[in-house]
C-alpha cells in the first residue's frame, strides 16, 4: 500500500514538472534585435559672403529731366538765360571697380548774361523771378533735400558774380524781399587776395 502511493505522489511531480517546463517554454518572450546606426560625417558647409563693403565719396550727377523742366521756366523770363539741375550725393566706390549714387540734395544753376556787375537791384529782382519758377517745380521732382540755387551773372569768360541761395532758407523770409535787400541777403563777396609783404632783411 505504501509503494502503491509513493508512485502515484511520484507520477504527479512529474505531471507537474513537466507542466511547469512546458509553461516555460512557451511563454518566454522572443529576443529582441538590437540595431546599431551608421553614422556618417556630413560635408562641411561653406558659407558665402552676401555682402562687400564699399568707400564712399562725395559725387553729383546731372538730371537731364529736371534740367529740361527749370531750363524751360527760366527761358520763359529771358531767353538769353540758362538753367540746369543735377543731383548732389555720395558714389559707393566697390573693389571690382562698380559704384552705387546716393541723392542727397538737388541743385540748380541759373546762368544769365550782364553788362554790369554792379547791377545788384536788376540781380535782386531776377533772383526773385527765377526762385518761383524753381520753388514751383512739383515736389516730388525734388530728391533728397531741397539745395541750393546757384545764380551766375556772367559779363565775360573772366568776369562774372556768382549769389548762392539755399532754397529752404529763401522760403523762410518773411516778409520777401526783392531787388537790392534781396542781393545783399545772399551775396558774399569773394575774400581779398592778400599779397605777401616781402621781407627786407635788417643789415
Amino acid at each position: 500500500m505504501s509503494s502503491k502511493r509513493n508512485l502515484t505522489i511520484t507520477l504527479a511531480l512529474a505531471t507537474i514538472v513537466a507542466g511547469a517546463l512546458t509553461y516555460q517554454k512557451v511563454s518566454a518572450p522572443a529576443p529582441v534585435a538590437t540595431f546599431t546606426p551608421t553614422v556618417t560625417s556630413a560635408p562641411p558647409i561653406t558659407a558665402t559672403p552676401t555682402f562687400e563693403f564699399c568707400s564712399y565719396v562725395w559725387a553729383s550727377q546731372p538730371s537731364p529731366e529736371l534740367t529740361a523742366q527749370i531750363n524751360a521756366k527760366i527761358q520763359a523770363l529771358d531767353s538769353t538765360a540758362s538753367a540746369s539741375a543735377q543731383f548732389f550725393g555720395e558714389d559707393c566706390l566697390y573693389a571690382d571697380g562698380h559704384s552705387t549714387f546716393g541723392v542727397m540734395e538737388t541743385d540748380f544753376y541759373i546762368h544769365l548774361p550782364a553788362e554790369d556787375l554792379t547791377a545788384q537791384k536788376e540781380f535782386g529782382d531776377w533772383i526773385q523771378q527765377s526762385m518761383q519758377a524753381v520753388t514751383s517745380l512739383p515736389a516730388d521732382s525734388i530728391q533728397g533735400r531741397a539745395g541750393f540755387a546757384e545764380f551766375w551773372f556772367i559779363k565775360s569768360e573772366t568776369e562774372s558774380l556768382i549769389v548762392r541761395v539755399p532754397l529752404e532758407e529763401y522760403q523762410r523770409i518773411n516778409p520777401p524781399l526783392t531787388g537790392a535787400d534781396l542781393f545783399a541777403k545772399f551775396y558774399q563777396p569773394p575774400a581779398p587776395t592778400i599779397s605777401p609783404v616781402p621781407i627786407t632783411p635788417t643789415p
